[in-house]
């Protein structure tokens, strides 16, 4: 099915002033930022999911793409065309990963020996066509959500003969992931939460939770997978609420059961808005933790209470995050992963490219921002002056554990003043911003 796209030319970097459309104008995958090329501080992956998998229905209506490998069943010769459109689109992008969850790329399975049959013929497929070409494999996952089997949950589920088909979902996944090479191997909890508390025993579910993440991690080591696991926060949506809801949430289960050293997060954008929070917030706490791993770029509308996966067009937003991913020493295993859907009106192949140039050319302009708001030490070297006086003295003293709350309040004693308080100068900061996003 290549020949889906075989009237757009392979997408070229043509800079700002060019008038093509299905070209970039600032993604230079050979530009070199802070002593790395664009390509390498990005790791652009396309998913699988949205753009192949997704046929354009909605809760209101029918699908609108009329994408030729999702028509009739779900069997092996959809799965082939379906692998031969995503890599012909991955050629022509010219991203260098993708990304995808088992069920997305085989055979429709029921029962669990169809599952490890079809993934294994599939699996054998994709490394066939990463061979012949230059696309690498960011993160591989299991959908332990969509299947009726799992709408109470996966890991979570109050039935462990459901946990035991997750169990061998991910076993497999994980598997495959190692042999093609995968940097990072994502766990999003998409019904391991509650919808109503009245039926659930939390304190049951977090053990289970916590168990099975112990046990993908010792699978990890035991099959000496070198790569990352990540969990992906969530508040909600399509649980009532999810375990996972935020980067400190998920932090704290992390701490509770002993995986703090071993798992990081996959960020999404519209997940952290959906938490109440902006993207930036949960890169930094991310950061704080030391659990960054990998992004989902994407956005939400904010008319909107859902999870919409829109492609990322905010620069501001996507400037700051990436200021401190850069800050935080920059994507390592993981990777700018488009986690974003092209409209329901957008319905021909030449959306979807024009939805990832726009994507791409966006975190390129917000990388080089990024990268001259670090220059220019203009932030850093305010947060560094305004935290200065916890360098020295009581206040070096204290976070080092040679003063108690007795010594603290003899200090304030002795000193006898009332302290003046210090500008945070927040419009002054966020101007610096505005003349660093251009």
């Amino acid at each position: 099915m290549s020949g889906y796209f075989d009237h757009i030319d392979p997408i070229k970097f043509e800079g700002p002033d060019s008038t093509t459309d299905l070209a970039f104008k600032y993604y230079d995958p050979k530009k070199i930022i802070m002593g790395k090329t664009m390509e390498e501080h990005l790791r652009v992956a396309v998913c699988y999911w949205h753009n192949f998998c997704w046929d354009g229905a909605d809760v209101f209506g029918g699908p609108t793409f009329n994408r030729p490998w999702l028509a009739g069943t779900n069997d092996q010769a959809a799965a082939d065309a379906k692998l031969d459109a995503a890599f012909s689109f991955f050629e022509k992008l010219g991203n260098p990963f993708f990304c995808f969850h088992d069920t997305d790329v085989m055979a429709a399975a029921e029962t669990p020996q169809e599952h490890i049959e079809n993934f294994a013929v599939i699996v054998d497929k994709i490394e066939a066509k990463m061979a012949q070409t230059k696309t690498k494999l960011l993160w591989g996952t299991a959908n332990m959500f969509s299947h009726p089997r799992y709408m109470s949950g996966a890991s979570t589920n109050p039935n462990p003969d459901v946990v035991a088909f997750g169990a061998l979902q991910v076993k497999h996944c994980l598997e495959a992931t190692h042999r093609l090479g995968g940097a990072g191997y994502v766990m999003w909890g998409g019904r391991e939460g509650y919808e109503t508390i009245l039926n659930t025993d939390v304190g049951r579910e977090m053990d289970q939770l916590g168990r099975f993440v112990n046990m993908v991690v010792e699978h990890k080591h035991k099959i000496g997978f070198k790569g990352d696991i990540w969990i992906e926060p969530k508040p909600h949506e399509p649980t009532k609420h999810q375990y996972d809801r935020d980067v400190a949430t998920v932090y704290g289960f992390l701490k509770t059961y002993g995986l703090e050293n071993e798992v990081g997060v996959n960020i999404e954008p519209n997940h952290a808005t959906l938490a109440g929070h902006n993207f930036e917030h949960e890169v930094e706490m991310a950061n704080a933790f030391g659990i960054f791993g990998s992004i989902d770029f994407n956005r939400g509308d904010p008319q909107n209470g859902w999870d919409t996966d829109q492609f990322p067009y905010d620069l501001r937003e996507n400037t700051m995050a990436l200021y401190y991913i850069l800050r935080g020493g920059g994507f390592k295993n993981g990777g700018a992963n488009f986690d974003a859907k092209v409209r329901r009106q957008s319905n021909d192949p030449e959306d979807l490219f024009y939805a990832h140039i726009g994507g791409m050319d966006l975190l390129a302009r917000a990388l080089e921002n990024a990268a001259d708001l670090i220059k220019s030490e203009k932030l850093s070297g305010f947060v560094d002056n305004r935290y200065k006086g916890w360098d020295s003295g009581m206040g070096k003293k204290m976070l080092n554990g040679k003063a108690d709350l007795d010594d603290m309040a003899a200090y304030a004693l002795k000193t006898n003043i009332s302290p003046a308080p210090i500008s945070g100068r927040q419009e002054y900061l966020e101007n610096i911003v505005t003349y660093h996003t251009k």
